[in-house]
């Protein structure tokens, strides 16, 4: 039976660079940020769910999502994050459980932003906390998005703390300046392949 690992961290944390690793390891990695922003586009039942909420112009006429628009109707009003989540969520397990069935490894890992938020975590049978220094995280957000120290500390704020996260997490991979990275995850995947467990 293929193990399911589940990976998170707050914004700038280096999570998809851990993912990254995993996969050079030989481990399939389901982004689900990514396949999620992919079925805002492509799937009918959200598509008409967004334009049911938001209005036709919530997607351009090339029919893209107007990602600003949506932006700016979820930041701060969390009803509205709460119908699109209602939306998005239901679609990507569905995929995510087709995409488990196809794969062939010992494990594979499930990388999400709101891992934990979302309640994804119930389907996973462990997960991995990828923890960075704020200060770190600010200035590789600011550099990345090109966007202020104010705004980065405002998404920030919209997630749970690492605190909170770690409550639920059954191991943390450190990415500061003083663990390195690569063993940390060179050993996880070592115990899970060999054990099937992490520890």
């Amino acid at each position: 039976m293929t193990l399911i690992v589940g990976i998170t961290g707050g914004i700038g944390s280096g999570k998809s660079t851990v993912s990254q690793v995993f996969k050079l390891l030989g481990t399939p990695v389901f982004e689900a940020d990514v396949i999620a922003k992919k079925l805002i586009h492509s799937n009918s039942v959200i598509k008409t769910g967004l334009v049911n909420l938001f209005g036709e112009d919530i997607y351009t006429t090339e029919g893209w999502i107007d990602r600003k628009k949506l932006a700016t109707k979820i930041f701060n009003d969390d009803i509205q994050l709460a119908k699109v989540n209602a939306l998005v969520h239901p679609v990507v397990r569905k995929e995510f459980k087709e995409w488990v069935k196809q794969q062939k490894t010992e494990y594979v890992i499930h990388e999400a932003a709101i891992l934990f938020e979302s309640g994804f975590y119930k389907m996973m049978d462990f997960t991995i906390l990828v923890s960075a220094p704020e200060i770190q995280r600010i200035k590789w957000v600011m550099k990345r998005d090109n966007i202020t120290e104010k705004q980065v500390k405002e998404r920030i704020a919209k997630q749970w703390t690492d605190e909170q996260k770690y409550k639920l997490a059954t191991v943390e991979i450190k990415n500061n300046n003083r663990d390195l990275l690569i063993p940390q995850i060179v050993k996880i995947d070592t115990q899970l392949k060999k054990y099937g467990k992490i520890w």
